[in-house]
Formats: structure tokens, sequence, C-alpha cells
């Protein structure tokens, strides 16, 4: 039997190190511009830290794979297949890709090139599923994390295609890839800069009792108590004021996925890679959440029937966190 993979993130070297280092078995990371969905400043990867983190990472036998998962422009395409060819030739093991004239360019002009198709494609039938595969040689596609585990276990049914799904971290349920929020407040999408709330648009301001007010191009998001965790200012977290005077999450609570309990549900799905969210954040983020993924497939894969989730892991897990609420998201039904 096929261990399930351990897929980490990092933003930097230091982090891809940290995640070779406690177990994961592949690691996602993005060059230092538009061309992935994590492009925040001062974070990803320069041509030459890129190319020792693929380096070390195969030294210790991990696999790494590299994101061009946002949409190019006309006018900037140039600069995404540039991407591809940099990421290749540098020797990454797979290409994470969402836009479908870059899956062309990629087949088209490496034709032995592994890709994966990206959650910002928001492929959730077996259709799609097929359909990338067929047209594009596409070998693994990454679930949204709006499907149920039932849905996986019928996808993976009618496809040879790998699944790979979220694990651990952020719990983005706005469409996967496909969201407005930060294109109607802002002017800038996602999908094309590759930053959801650019650092640009951000203000943090504190009045006179400490309570700290987070803007997103004027518009206040939320407003925190002096000593309360300031989470980062997206759009779907905003926490607004109600009918009633009361402060809300309209839209989504801060929680942060949590699969460990049902960790053999997924793996009995169908699930080949499980994957940890976060590239954004820090190497002690990353080195916590790959040993805890990596303890707990371990020891599914030790005792299948008598597998339980540990205490320790859990406190792993909430040192970690952005959140102190944790779900499993969409993928028990309801």
């Amino acid at each position: 039997m096929d261990k399930v993979q351990v897929l980490a993130p990092a933003g930097n070297l230091t982090s891809l190190k940290a995640a070779v280092d406690n177990g994961a078995d592949e690691v996602y990371v993005g060059f230092s511009d538009s061309t992935n969905a994590r492009n925040y400043e001062g974070l990803n990867f320069t041509d030459e830290d890129m190319q020792e983190g693929i380096n070390y990472a195969h030294k210790k036998g991990a696999k790494v794979f590299v994101a061009i998962n946002t949409n190019p422009q006309q006018d900037h395409f140039d600069e995404w297949k540039g991407s591809v060819d940099k990421g290749l030739k540098m020797g990454a093991d797979a290409l994470i890709v969402a836009d479908i004239a870059l899956l062309k360019y990629t087949r088209d002009t490496y034709p032995d090139a592994e890709i994966h198709l990206s959650v910002q494609a928001s492929s959730s039938n077996y259709e799609s599923v097929n359909f990338f595969a067929k047209k594009f040689g596409v070998k693994r596609v990454v679930m949204p994390r709006v499907i149920t585990i039932a849905d996986i276990a019928k996808i993976n049914d009618k496809t040879d295609v790998e699944i790979e799904a979220f694990a651990l971290g952020g719990n983005c349920i706005n469409m996967e890839g496909r969201c407005a929020l930060t294109s109607f407040v802002t002017g800038s999408s996602p999908n094309t800069e590759g930053a959801c709330s650019p650092s640009r648009f951000v203000d943090f301001s504190n009045d006179a009792s400490g309570t700290l007010t987070i803007s997103l191009n004027d518009t206040v998001l939320n407003k925190i108590p002096k000593d309360e965790p300031a989470p980062y200012p997206t759009s779907c977290k905003g926490r607004f004021v109600m009918p009633d005077g009361s402060l809300s999450y309209a839209m989504e609570d801060p929680e942060s996925l949590n699969v460990l309990s049902i960790l053999p549900d997924m793996i009995k799905a169908g699930v080949k890679c499980l994957k940890i969210e976060g590239r954004q954040r820090t190497k002690t983020y990353v080195a916590a959440m790959t040993k805890v993924l990596r303890r707990a497939v371990d020891s599914y894969y030790e005792n299948p029937e008598g597998y339980e989730v540990k205490q320790e892991w859990l406190n792993d897990v909430l040192f970690a966190f952005e959140g102190t609420n944790q779900t499993t998201g969409c993928y028990i039904e309801q």
C-alpha cells in the first residue's frame, strides 16, 4: 500500500528546510512575483533560493512543486511562461498550474513534465478532472475545500488522476481561487496579482484605549480590543457591525481546518496527498504542522484500525494555528 503523501508549504528557503527536516514528502513553493497565488511582499523564492531549495529537498529525498497558479493577462503572458521554464530547468518535480493557456504551453513545450491542477482551477467533479487529464496530461488535481469526503470517493472511482486535499491550515470557502471580495474592495484581483488583500491596501491603527482598527483600502474590516490576536485583513473574515449593534463575522469565522479526526476516512476515499495550507506563514508554523501530520499519517499506517488522535498532536496544532477554533470544514456532510 502506497502511503498518502504529506505536502507542506514553504514561503521561503528557511521554511522549505523546516518542512523537509520535519518529514514532508513534498513541498510546494512559488517564485517572488505575481505568477503564484501567495505573492506577498517579502515572501517566496528568488531564483537562487529556488535552486538551493530544490537541491536541498532532493538530497533529503523530498520533492518540490512550483506553484504557477494565477491567471496571466495578455500583456504579461511571457512572465508566466518564464516561470514554467525556470521551474522545470531548476529541477522542480511538478508544476501546479491553473490557467488553461499555461497548461497548454507547459504540455506542448515540456511533454514529459509532471503537471498538477491547482485548486485555483476549482475542479470539483470527475468530468472536469478527466478533462484536464485528457487534454493536458494532468497527473494530480487539488480538490477545493468546499467538497465532501463522499464526493472525493465518487470522483476517485471514476478517474485515475491523483487526488490531493487540504488537511491543515486556513479554510478558504470562497470558491477556491474565484473569490471576488478583494477585487470588490481594492480593485486588485488575487487571481492576477497573486495576493489576497495586498499589503499596500492594508492599514493598522490604534486608538487611545489600545483598540486596533484594521482596514483594507479604507474599508474597516475589524476592530480588535487590546491583547486580542489580530487576524490578517481579508474581507471574508471581516467582523462587522450587525443591525443590533453587535460585532459579528458576517461571512466566515476565523477557523482553521484540521482533518486529523477524519484522516482514515480521507485516505479510504482515495486521497493520495494531504496538503498543509500556509506558504505565507512562519517557519515555526511549517515545522509544527508538518511534524504533526507526519506523525498522524505514520500512526495510521502502523495500525489503521487502532488509529486515534493524540492530545499532543492537538496541542501542537493549536499552538501553531492562527485561530482557536478548529473545523473539519465541508468534508463531513451535515
